[in-house]
């Protein structure tokens, strides 16, 4: 289960990163509810967990990557998103279908996305 509006004083969490190139980088989000998810973990072990079974799922492997929760909190805040966090022990998988297109591609080919996806590269620059 997923907490939102985190509470409780957790200083970092683990999200999940598709490409460590300045230029075309994203966040892993859920679209849940009408509303864009970024999902985060409170321990490492179960973000690379979720990230193996994304890659099962031929989803594009992600990086997991340590950040602070005030620091995510602030970004999900100016992007429009919620956020959501996986707590420790607890088993998240992903689901079964996944979005056709993504604001973000492996390969860059998403112009449309592209002001949108500069703007949330340099907060995750910020971020790290």
């Amino acid at each position: 289960m997923l907490k939102s509006d985190i509470e409780g004083a957790r200083m970092q969490l683990w999200v999940l990163l598709f490409s460590t190139d300045a230029d075309n980088q994203g966040i892993y989000a859920q679209y849940i509810e009408g509303i864009n998810t970024v999902l985060s973990f409170e321990s490492e072990d179960d973000a690379t967990r979720y990230a193996l079974l994304l890659e099962a799922q031929d989803f594009p492997f992600p990086v997991v990557e340590k950040i602070d929760e005030d620091e995510l909190k602030e970004f999900c805040l100016d992007a429009g998103y919620d956020l959501g966090v996986v707590p420790e022990g607890e088993l998240a998988i992903p689901p079964e279908k996944n979005v056709e297109q993504t604001d973000w591609q492996p390969d860059g080919s998403n112009k449309e996305a592209e002001s949108e996806i500069e703007i949330m590269r340099r907060r995750l620059e910020g971020l790290l």
